[in-house]
């Protein structure tokens, strides 16, 4: 497979899961149902987990700052806001092109060399997937014994322990097969884990680094409140235990990465972790079509702004 029937798969496949799970979704409650639930919200939570998740996009604004701070760029604040709310709206369109389009940006505007803003991105995605796996072993080990007792509800104890060793046992091998091996994906696994460590290393390194973990840290806060405050919308949801929201929570950030901007997947990553708690399905899926709707008109309003308002904002500022 070429290079370029590659790229282009990697841009339909995902629009093509995405249609595939809205119309499931909506074959599972129908449009007519799924209106009515949205014309019952109570939308003083979801206008305030819209707000949490503005506080969000703010502050990654901000903290991106500190990343270019060091190498000698000083961006304004204004170009580091629309730069963020571009990403998330080109997204939509394009997985990942987005990233490139905020590097470009930068490159318009600032004048940073679009390698460095690549790699100041690069590095903090790198420190969002570590507090994302720092988010899924606090939620491990809050939430012990219900995922304890859920497997030992499903499945055989014995079974357990044995798919844990033989788990252990391929981890073990195939790591000691990756250290050890010099073929194509080896070395991209290897790179991968070298970036992913690099990039932890150099927040401490950072002139700003405590500031930076404060955003870091902050903007997840923000994302976990946005999807909280948000159940309590809808009255079925709205006395849910924290733990569904927790697994809800992961579950539909992983989502977000499998179609473009989570269009489909989400409601139905929501659905699933909610099921794990015995919570009735037709509002689990409207309460993640509210979420997913909600936060997308956030990104189409401000990402639309955005891309109006760069070449203006630039211009008054340049005469």
């Amino acid at each position: 497979m070429n290079q370029k029937t590659r790229s282009l798969l990697k841009i339909i496949l995902p629009l093509l899961l995405g249609v595939l799970l809205v119309w499931y979704s909506l074959y599972q409650i129908s449009l007519t149902e799924l209106l009515l639930y949205f014309k019952k919200a109570d939308y003083f939570w979801v206008v305030l987990g819209m707000f949490f998740g503005l506080l969000s996009h703010l502050s990654r604004a901000y903290r991106w700052r500190f990343q270019l701070e060091p190498m000698g760029y000083h961006i304004k604040f204004g170009n580091s806001i629309m730069a963020v709310f571009a990403t998330y709206l080109i997204n939509y369109t394009i997985p990942r092109a987005g990233e490139v389009a905020r590097a470009s940006i930068l490159t318009n505007y600032e004048a940073v060399p679009f390698e460095k803003g690549i790699g100041t991105i690069v590095a903090e995605r790198i420190a969002d997937v570590i507090v994302m796996l720092g988010i899924i072993m606090i939620t491990l080990f809050l939430e012990f014994e219900f995922i304890y007792a859920f497997l030992i509800d499903k499945f055989d104890p014995l079974k357990i322990i044995l798919g844990f060793i033989t788990l252990l046992l391929l981890v073990l091998i195939f790591l000691r097969y990756i250290k050890r091996s010099n073929s194509k994906v080896a070395l991209k696994i290897k790179t991968f884990v070298n970036g992913l460590i690099e990039g932890a290393l150099s927040i401490f390194k950072m002139k700003k680094k405590w500031a930076f973990i404060f955003h870091t840290l902050f903007i997840w806060l923000m994302y976990v409140l946005m999807f909280y405050v948000t159940t309590f919308s809808l009255e079925q949801t709205s006395n849910i235990p924290f733990a569904a929201v927790l697994i809800a929570f992961i579950a539909g950030s992983f989502s977000i990465a499998a179609t473009n901007g989570g269009i489909g997947s989400y409601p139905e990553a929501i659905v699933l972790a909610f099921l794990l708690f015995n919570l009735p399905e037709d509002p689990s899926r409207a309460l993640g079509w509210i979420m997913w709707t909600s936060q997308t008109l956030l990104i189409i309003i401000f990402g639309g702004l955005s891309l109006i308002y760069l070449p203006i904002f630039n211009r008054k500022k340049s005469l």
